[in-house]
């Protein structure tokens, strides 16, 4: 499961969920941190974030290779 934490306005978000795509396809949930208090205080000063089966793995800028890497190795 992939996951990418965004925020309206936020520059380096959608690059990232462009490279997040190129990987996943369509198969990746994109999070709107403005939605949650909890959710803005957690990941507002890192933004974008994407987490790979739970664990953070990319966070400001995602590099493509890198995310492959990880979601190809991922366990199951």
């Amino acid at each position: 499961r992939v996951v990418v934490y965004t925020a309206p306005g936020c520059h380096l978000c959608g690059l990232a969920l462009d490279v997040v795509e190129s990987v996943c396809g369509r198969g990746f949930e994109v999070v709107d941190i403005t939605t949650s208090g909890d959710l803005e205080r957690r990941y507002r000063s890192r933004i974008p974030v994407v987490e790979v089966d739970g664990i953070e793995r990319c966070r400001y800028v995602v590099d493509e290779d890198e995310l492959r890497t990880f979601v190809e190795t991922r366990p199951g």
